[in-house]
């Protein structure tokens, strides 16, 4: 057993990918922020809230009828192997919601802060 035996790759590559994606850190979102993140298979629309939490539309949350969803954003995963907790969202990776949905693999993010709409 090597490595990040369950995703089928070494912690040591995970890591060395991790400082290679587009991503969105936590640290450079705030309240009024909101997120587009497409994946392969949704898209969903995120606005973040105080301390942390965020209300979620797309995907899931539209699906079970549950949208706008309040929860928070654990992390990003490469399948559930290996959180990241300090990303929302990376190119590439899974997003890992406070309620346990775990996205597809994202392809493409919009970071639009707070107060830019017009």
């Amino acid at each position: 057993m090597k490595g990040a035996a369950h995703c089928g790759c070494a912690l040591s590559t995970l890591v060395a990918q991790a400082g290679t994606v587009k991503r969105i850190q936590k640290q450079d979102v705030q309240a009024g922020d909101r997120l587009g993140i497409l994946t392969a298979n949704s898209t969903y629309h995120v606005r973040m809230a105080e301390d942390g939490w965020c209300e979620v539309s797309g995907g899931w949350f539209d699906n079970k009828g549950v949208a706008p969803f309040r929860t928070r954003i654990a992390g990003c995963t490469w399948g559930s192997c290996v959180l990241m907790v300090d990303v929302v969202a990376a190119c590439g990776l899974c997003v890992e919601f406070g309620n346990r949905v775990v996205t597809s693999p994202v392809r493409m993010l919009i970071h639009l802060p707070g107060g830019s709409e017009n």
